[in-house]
């Protein structure tokens, strides 16, 4: 029996969370504030514009570029405004089953039902926020959302596709500052995994990972697997793959942004927008191992000649080393000349 149909789409999944979370929030200023972190004691609310900007370009990341089935791209943004007791996923902690299911397949519907359940059982959530997918590794997406002193929290997570399970994100970004809110925040994005599947390219097959791994920043050795979509050993640090800006604005009548449905109006050009340098990320040439030597060829009682090859895995990139010979000679005798 087919039970897909019965499955609402991830902006129905959004907007009825969202139309939840409104019902809860009559009754959160009532909740105790934890006394473990600093207290934000602005009296407003507060109201942001998110822009979420793609940096994945072939120059800063050359190595294994998805340029078709899929090309480079971002799935939606899903978000939540919180409390410090709640965390929609950690680094160095284990996923949960909703941000699982997000980073692999971009499947939202587990994780807005975590999200409903920490609003119900301790009113740790606020509002949640959407913004639509981009189709291309550059390129924005924008939303806006609200926070108040008990819920001051952001947290999102994007899923960068097409990957095993591989997400950008952030984790609990403060933006009371005291009696205040902040003007504007800038943050660097890097990729992170999920620790649930063992890919990796951004084109593996599926392979779980078992037991589970906890969720860790991916950085230009670690893993340190020369088959990584992120492996460059030269660099110390990889570029950021994205970046996300959070400004604060003038407040409106609305309570909450409710996410619309994905359309073209909803994104912004993919073109000179995106005012960043362009990095360059050299890539090396990466060669198999030596074939055997192939057979002695020459006269009888003579030296001869004998060869062996290699291939190149990965060509150059971006000035990074140039192939070393890929062919090789030594003279050899020949065994059981009659």
């Amino acid at each position: 029996m087919d039970t897909t149909k019965n499955l609402p789409s991830f902006s129905e999944a959004v907007y009825r969370l969202g139309v939840m979370m409104l019902t809860l929030c009559q009754g959160l200023h009532s909740m105790p504030v934890p006394t473990d972190v600093p207290m934000c004691t602005a009296s407003d609310t507060a109201q942001y514009s998110l822009t979420f900007t793609g940096k994945w370009t072939q120059a800063a990341f050359p190595k294994q570029y998805p340029v078709y089935r899929p090309p480079a791209q971002w799935s939606n943004l899903i978000g939540v405004t919180h409390s410090s007791d709640f965390h929609m996923w950690q680094r160095n902690e284990f996923a949960s089953n909703g941000v699982r299911e997000f980073a692999e397949r971009g499947e939202a519907w587990t994780l807005m039902k975590e999200v409903e359940t920490a609003g119900e059982r301790i009113q740790s959530v606020y509002g949640i926020l959407s913004a639509p997918a981009v189709v291309g590794g550059t390129g924005q997406m924008s939303t806006e959302f609200e926070v108040f002193a008990r819920h001051s929290y952001l947290s999102f997570i994007v899923r960068i596709v097409p990957s095993p399970d591989w997400f950008v994100g952030v984790d609990s970004v403060d933006l009371c500052d005291g009696d205040h809110w902040k003007d504007n925040v800038s943050l660097e994005l890097f990729p992170y995994d999920a620790g649930t599947d063992s890919g990796f390219t951004f084109s593996s097959p599926n392979f779980e990972t078992i037991p589970q791994d906890k969720v860790t920043q991916i950085t230009s050795s670690v893993p340190s697997h020369p088959a990584n979509s992120f492996f460059y050993p030269r660099l110390k640090h990889l570029p950021p793959i994205a970046k996300v800006t959070l400004t604060k604005i003038k407040k409106t009548n609305q309570i909450i942004s409710l996410p619309v449905e994905p359309t073209q109006s909803n994104q912004l050009p993919t073109g000179n927008e995106i005012e960043d340098k362009l990095i360059n990320t050299p890539l090396d040439c990466e060669v198999s191992v030596w074939s055997p030597w192939g057979l002695c060829k020459g006269k009888c009682g003579d030296s001869g000649v004998q060869h062996r090859t290699r291939y190149v895995l990965m060509h150059p990139a971006n000035n990074g080393a140039a192939c070393p010979l890929l062919e090789e000679e030594r003279k050899c005798f020949q065994d059981n000349c009659l």
